[in-house]
């Protein structure tokens, strides 16, 4: 009964969203796209774990954005363990690895002279991430899970965004940081869709 529910439910006219089973199986070919990608994209530099990539994928998808930029040693789909954790959504999301940061950076500031680049990372500089005026074009950069961002791109860019902790533990996971700061921009800038 459960299937054939899930059969007529996701075949409604009023149902735009996709389970996590359809979204695996979907062929980038003919995959249902959004009708705009925001000018925002989300650079992951030497991020480790294989799980935290795939998620960064569903992020992405998630708030329609223009571009995953994967930079630095990580690994990069087709792997089995980021089809996974991404339920298809690598296939989908726009995406490009670089070797290194700055060359990612360099490519968006050609693309976008007018480009915000902000940092997700606990630094001197850093600002509480709902303090800064975000604007678009916009870049936002999550770095490794033990490691943060490298020196090297907090050099290239505009701010240093910090979520305040207040508890014991002083981190997040890549993912929950990389949400809660997309979730406030996308509540904080006017974006047309």
């Amino acid at each position: 009964m459960s299937g054939v529910w899930l059969a007529n439910t996701a075949k409604a006219s009023w149902r735009k969203k996709l389970v996590a089973q359809q979204l695996r199986l979907l062929d980038p070919g003919t995959a249902i796209k959004p009708k705009k990608r925001f000018p925002i994209y989300l650079i992951a530099e030497n991020v480790y774990d294989t799980y935290n990539i795939g998620g960064l994928f569903r992020l992405a998808e998630a708030f329609a954005l223009s571009g995953l930029l994967l930079c630095g040693d990580m690994e990069i789909p087709p792997n089995s363990r980021i089809a996974k954790a991404s339920i298809g959504t690598y296939k989908i999301v726009p995406w490009e690895y670089y070797t290194t940061v700055s060359d990612s950076i360099n490519n968006l500031k050609n693309m976008h002279r007018d480009l915000q680049i902000i940092a997700i990372e606990q630094t001197k500089k850093a600002v509480t991430y709902s303090t800064i005026t975000y604007k678009t074009p916009l870049a936002l950069i999550v770095g490794n899970e033990t490691f943060g961002v490298s020196d090297e791109a907090l050099s290239l860019c505009d701010a240093h965004g910090v979520i305040p902790m207040h508890g014991v533990n002083t981190s997040l996971n890549v993912i929950v940081a990389a949400g809660i700061v997309l979730g406030h921009v996308f509540e904080t800038i006017e974006l047309k869709s």
